[in-house]
C-alpha cells in the first residue's frame, strides 16, 4: 500500500511528522513544486518524499489536506479515481452550505472524485495536536472516520492504527460526519474533542 498526502501546510506536515515517526513512507504534493516543499521534508523525516502532484497521485491512499476551495483543482488532475482511497482531512469552515448543494461537505467532496473510495478522517484536531505523539500514557488518540462506503473503512482504520492512533467508526457521512464538520460557522460536536482509549 503506497501512501500520499495532497496539501503540505499544517495539516500535511502534521500527517508527514505521524508517518516519520512510524518510518512509513510517504509521498507529499502541492501546489508547489516538490523542490520547494523538499527542504521540509527532510526536516520531517528520510521517510517523506517530495513529489509532483502528478507523481504523488500513483499512489493508492491519498490524503487530502489541501484549503477546502482547492479540491476541485486536485480532482482534475487524475481521469478516474477508480481503485484510490481518498482520506478528507479538510474542513469547510467559513463556507456557505448553499456551494455545498445541501450535502455534508465530504458527500460534496466525493462529486468530485467519481469512483473513489471517500472516508472522511483526521480532520477534527488542530495541526499542532495531530502532529504530536498520539500515544500517551498507554492511551491512543481518537482519530474520528465516516463513510458511505463501508468498505472503505477498514483500510482507513488500519493505517490510523499503525500511526498510533485509535479509529472510531462514526458510521455515514450524513450522520457521523457531521459530528466531526465544521461548516459555515458552525462546529460538529466532536470538534477539537482530544479523546484517547486505552488499550483493553
Amino acid at each position: 500500500m503506497s501512501y500520499a498526502i495532497i496539501g503540505f501546510g499544517k495539516i500535511g506536515q502534521a500527517l508527514a511528522h505521524a508517518f516519520a515517526r512510524k518510518n512509513i513512507d510517504v509521498s507529499v504534493a502541492s501546489r508547489r513544486p516538490p523542490e520547494a516543499l523538499a527542504p521540509q521534508a527532510r526536516v520531517i523525516g528520510p521517510t517523506v518524499t517530495a513529489k509532483s502532484l502528478r507523481d504523488a497521485l500513483e499512489a493508492d491512499t491519498l490524503i487530502l489536506a489541501v484549503p477546502f476551495g482547492e479540491h476541485r483543482e486536485v480532482a482534475k488532475a487524475l481521469p478516474s479515481w477508480d481503485g484510490k482511497t481518498l482520506i478528507d482531512a479538510m474542513n469547510t469552515f467559513g463556507v456557505p452550505p448553499e456551494e455545498l448543494d445541501g450535502l455534508p461537505s465530504s458527500a460534496f467532496v466525493a462529486k468530485a472524485f467519481t469512483g473513489a473510495k471517500l472516508v472522511k478522517g483526521f480532520n477534527h484536531l488542530i495541526a499542532a495536536t495531530l502532529a504530536t505523539d498520539p500515544i500517551v500514557e498507554g492511551g491512543h488518540r481518537v482519530v474520528f472516520l465516516s463513510s458511505d462506503d463501508e468498505d472503505a473503512i477498514a483500510p482507513v482504520a488500519a493505517l490510523a492504527k499503525q500511526l498510533g492512533f485509535a479509529p472510531v467508526n462514526l458510521g455515514k457521512l450524513a450522520e457521523g460526519g457531521a459530528l466531526v464538520e465544521a461548516r459555515e460557522r458552525i462546529w460538529g460536536p466532536l470538534i477539537f474533542q482530544d479523546l484517547f482509549k486505552k488499550e483493553p
